[in-house]
C-alpha cells in the first residue's frame, strides 16, 4: 500500500492523465487561485504523455527510461480549463524512443517538449562531487522559514504542498538584500510515500520539482531579490543520468550562469543524499525590470 500525504495524492491526481486517443491525453490545473499554470505542472504531465506513448510502443521487454528532454514555454496556462497534450511518436529505435508533445488550449500551443528515451546500458561511470551541506532535518521547513511573514503572506502559508524545499540558506525573495554569491543550495522530496516499481513516476516528480526556485538563482550575482523585476521561465531542459527516488531527499544545487538582454540563465545539480548525481537542470527565464513592456 502506498502511503501519501493529501497534497501529493493531489499532485499525483494531476499527473493521472486522462487518454483521449493513442496519441491525446488530457490534463488538469489544481483548483487554486492562480493567474497561470505553473511551468513544473504542465511539464510534468507532458512527460507523463510521452512516457505512456512509450510504454505502450516498447514490446521488446526492454525498459526504456527518460534521458533527456528540451521545452519550451510558450504561453501562459490557463488554470481554468483543461490542457490538451498531443504526442508525436517521432522514432522508436532498438536503444531509444523520441517523443515530441504540445501541449494545447483555446486552440493554441501553450508548451512543446521533445524527449528521448533510452534502454539501460553499461558504460563508463563519472559525476562532478557533491559540495558539502547541512542535513536536510536540520534545517527550517517552508512553513517555519515564512511564519515571521505571516501578517503579509496570510493563510497561504499554510496551504499543503507536495514537495518538501528546505533551503540551506534564506531564501533570496525573504531575504531581498544579500551578500551576492555562486550557488544556493535546496534540499527537496515528495512529501510522501511513492510506489517503489514506477521509475517513471519519480522522474515525473522531479520534473514538476525542477521549476521550483531555479530561476531565483539568476538574481543571486545582484545581492537583491527586486519586487520590480517580473520573471518567467522561457526554456528547460533535463538530463536523467542515475537512479533516484523522488521520495527520497535530493540535493538540488543550483547556479546562475548568465545575465543578459532581460534573460536569465541558470544550471542546476541534483544530487541523491549519499552523492550520487542524478539529474543535470538547465533553465532560461525571463528577468525583465516592470518598467519595460510585459508582454511576451
Amino acid at each position: 500500500m502506498t502511503l501519501v500525504g493529501t497534497a501529493l495524492d493531489g499532485l499525483l491526481g494531476l499527473l493521472d492523465l486522462e487518454r483521449l486517443e493513442a496519441n491525446l491525453f488530457r490534463g488538469i490545473s489544481p483548483d487554486e487561485e492562480r493567474q497561470r499554470v505553473f511551468g513544473g505542472q504542465v511539464a510534468g504531465q507532458a512527460l507523463v504523455a510521452a512516457m505512456r506513448t512509450v510504454e505502450s510502443a516498447t514490446d521488446d521487454g526492454d525498459d526504456r527510461t527518460v534521458h533527456s528532454l528540451h521545452a519550451y514555454f510558450l504561453r501562459p496556462g490557463d488554470p481554468r480549463v483543461p490542457i490538451v497534450y498531443e504526442v508525436d511518436r517521432i522514432r522508436d529505435g532498438r536503444s531509444f524512443t523520441t517523443r515530441r508533445v504540445v501541449a494545447i488550449q483555446h486552440g493554441k500551443a501553450i508548451f512543446n517538449l521533445q524527449a528521448s528515451f533510452h534502454r539501460g546500458e553499461k558504460g563508463f561511470d563519472y559525476q562532478v562531487e557533491m559540495p558539502d551541506a547541512p542535513d536536510p532535518e536540520t534545517l527550517p521547513t517552508f512553513r517555519e522559514r515564512v511564519e515571521p511573514y505571516r501578517d503579509v503572506l496570510g493563510a497561504w502559508i499554510d496551504r499543503p504542498r507536495p514537495i518538501d524545499i528546505r533551503h540551506v540558506d534564506t531564501p533570496i525573495w525573504l531575504a531581498r538584500d544579500f551578500e551576492p554569491r555562486e550557488q544556493q543550495l535546496v534540499w527537496i522530496r515528495a512529501d510522501g510515500r511513492l510506489p517503489d516499481d514506477d521509475p517513471t513516476l519519480h522522474a515525473c516528480i522531479v520534473t514538476f520539482a525542477s521549476d521550483f526556485t531555479l530561476l531565483d538563482s539568476t538574481l543571486l550575482p545582484q545581492g537583491r531579490a527586486d519586487d520590480d523585476v517580473m520573471m518567467a521561465s522561457l526554456d528547460h531542459a533535463m538530463w536523467f543520468h542515475r537512479p533516484f527516488r523522488a521520495d527520497d531527499w535530493l540535493l538540488y544545487v543550483q547556479r546562475p550562469l548568465s545575465d543578459s538582454g532581460a534573460r536569465g540563465l541558470a544550471g542546476g545539480l541534483i544530487f541523491t543524499r549519499d552523492g550520487h548525481l542524478a539529474v543535470t537542470v538547465m533553465q532560461e527565464g525571463l528577468i525583465r525590470p516592470v518598467e519595460g513592456p510585459v508582454a511576451r
